[in-house]
C-alpha cells in the first residue's frame, strides 16, 4: 500500500534530507523565503536542463537569454507595470490584518466573482453585506487601496525619486527588450523564439502553501514571436506543447487540467492557465497567453525605436505578435515531490519512504554502497571516483546496507550498487 504525504510533510521532509530550508533559519526566518539545499539545488537544475532540451536544444529557431533582474525604469512605464500591477487591499481594524478585497469577497460568496467589480463596487458590497474577516471575524475594514507589488530599490547613494528602479517581477520584459539584439545578431527568422530562466519578485499580500506563492521565485520564459494570423494557431500549439513538457517531466495526465482565463488581460487575445491537483487544490504551474502586438508596440512608443520586422518574401514590414508560455519553476519542484513522493508499507509496522522520481531528474544518479566496509572500502571508493566524472554520485559506508538502501530510496536514487 502506497500512502502520498501531505503539505506539512512535504515541509518536514524537505528540511530532513536537504531539499529545503527555511530561508535564514539560523535567525529565526523571514517570512516566505527558503533556501533550497544541497539535494533540492541538484532538483531545480535537472528541471531547468529539462526545460532547455525541451524548449531550447531540440526546438528551431529558439534562442536562450540572461537578462538583469535591474533594468531602466522606462521598461516599467512601458509596459504598464508603474501604473497597474497593484493589488486591492484594505486592513481588518480588529485584528490588524491585510487582505485582498476581490479575494475576501470571492471566498465570503463562491458564486460572485470579484474580479469584475470595480473598486468602489467591492467597498460597497463590503459594507452593505458585512463580509467578515476570516480571522477574526468582525467586519471593520479599512477602504481599499492599490498596492504595487513591485519590490522599490534606490540606485547611488541619495534615497530620490529619480534613482528608483525596481527588482523585476516578470522575466518576459528581459525578451521584449533584447528581441532586436537576437534578431540582428541569430539572423533570425519568424517564426522565432527567446526563453530565459530567472528570477522575478513580488511584493505579494497573500504568500504561502510552502514554496507555491512567495515573494521571490523563478521562472522558466518562452517567448514566441511570430506573424498575425498563425498567432492563434501558435497559442494552441504551445497550450499543448505545455501538456506534454510536464508528462515528460513526470506528472500524470490526471493531475493536470486546461484553465482558460474568463477575463483577460487588455493586451491578451487568449489566455490559458495549466494547473496541477496539489493536496490544497489546483494550482497554476504554466500559463500561456496571446499578447499580440502590445508589448513591442509599447517599447517603439516609449525608447523611439522600431520595433518592425522585415519580410522578406512580401516586402513588408509588421511589428510581430508575441505567444508566451511561462513555467513556474518553484512551482514545477513542488508538484514534482508531490507526485512522485510516498510512504511504501513493505512489511507488517515496516514503511519506508520512497521518491519514485524520473532518473533524468533525480538529484542524485548512483548510490556506492560497500557491504562490508573494512573489506570493500577501497574497491568501492575506485567506483565512486570513476562515476563521479560522469554523473551525481553518493558514497554511504555508515550503517547497515538496509538503512543505506532506504536513504537513497528516499532521495530517488535510481541506481545503487553494493560490493559481494
Amino acid at each position: 500500500m502506497k500512502r502520498k504525504f501531505e503539505m506539512d510533510e512535504i515541509v518536514r521532509y524537505c528540511n530532513q534530507y536537504g531539499f529545503i530550508f527555511q530561508g535564514s533559519e539560523l535567525y529565526g526566518g523571514l517570512a516566505n523565503t527558503w533556501d533550497y539545499g544541497p539535494l533540492g539545488t541538484r532538483l531545480k537544475n535537472n528541471i531547468k536542463d529539462a526545460w532547455r532540451y525541451y524548449f531550447i536544444q531540440s526546438r528551431e529557431n529558439s534562442y536562450e537569454l540572461d537578462s538583469d533582474i535591474l533594468m531602466n525604469p522606462t521598461v516599467w512605464e512601458a509596459s504598464g507595470h508603474l501604473a497597474g500591477f497593484t493589488d486591492p487591499l484594505l486592513d481588518c481594524k480588529g485584528c490588524n490584518t491585510r487582505h485582498r478585497a476581490d479575494n475576501l469577497l470571492n471566498e465570503y460568496n463562491s458564486s460572485m466573482n470579484a474580479d469584475f467589480m470595480s473598486q468602489e463596487e467591492m467597498m460597497i458590497y463590503i459594507r452593505e453585506h458585512k463580509v467578515p474577516c476570516p480571522k477574526c471575524g468582525k467586519s471593520n475594514f479599512t477602504d481599499i487601496r492599490q498596492f504595487n507589488l513591485m519590490f522599490a530599490t534606490q540606485r547611488g547613494v541619495t534615497q530620490d525619486s529619480s534613482n528608483t528602479i525596481y527588482l523585476r517581477p516578470e522575466n518576459a520584459q528581459g525578451e521584449y527588450v533584447n528581441y532586436l539584439n537576437v534578431l540582428r545578431t541569430m539572423r533570425a527568422k519568424l517564426p522565432f523564439s527567446i526563453g530565459q530562466i530567472g528570477k522575478a519578485f513580488r511584493n505579494e499580500i497573500t504568500p504561502g502553501n510552502f514554496t507555491f506563492r512567495t515573494i521571490e521565485f523563478e521562472q522558466m520564459e518562452f517567448q514566441t514571436f511570430c506573424k498575425q494570423g498563425i498567432d492563434s494557431e501558435t497559442y494552441e500549439f504551445y497550450k499543448n506543447y505545455g501538456i506534454r513538457f510536464f508528462e515528460y517531466l513526470g506528472l500524470s495526465q490526471e493531475n493536470l487540467r486546461f484553465h482558460n482565463h474568463e477575463k483577460l488581460a487588455h493586451y491578451a487575445k487568449e489566455a490559458c492557465d495549466i494547473e496541477y491537483l496539489f493536496p490544497f487544490g489546483w494550482g497554476e504551474i504554466n500559463g500561456t497567453h496571446n499578447r499580440t502586438d502590445f508589448d513591442l508596440t509599447r517599447h517603439q512608443q516609449y525608447s523611439g525605436k522600431p520595433m518592425d520586422y522585415y519580410d522578406e518574401i512580401t516586402g513588408k514590414k509588421y511589428i510581430p505578435y508575441i505567444i508566451e508560455s511561462t513555467y513556474g519553476l518553484d512551482r514545477i519542484f513542488l508538484a514534482l515531490l508531490f507526485e512522485n513522493l510516498h510512504e511504501e508499507e513493505i512489511a507488517e509496522n515496516d514503511t519506508r519512504i520512497v521518491l519514485n522520481i524520473a532518473p533524468k531528474l533525480a538529484p542524485i544518479k548512483a548510490n556506492i554502497l560497500p557491504l562490508i566496509k573494512k573489506k570493500h572500502s577501497n574497491q568501492a571508493t575506485e567506483i565512486y571516483h570513476i562515476l563521479q566524472k560522469m554523473m551525481m554520485v553518493s558514497y554511504d559506508e555508515s550503517g547497515s546496507i538496509g538503512k543505506r538502501y532506504r536513504r537513497g530510496d528516499a532521495i530517488g536514487i535510481p541506481l545503487c550498487n553494493y560490493n559481494r
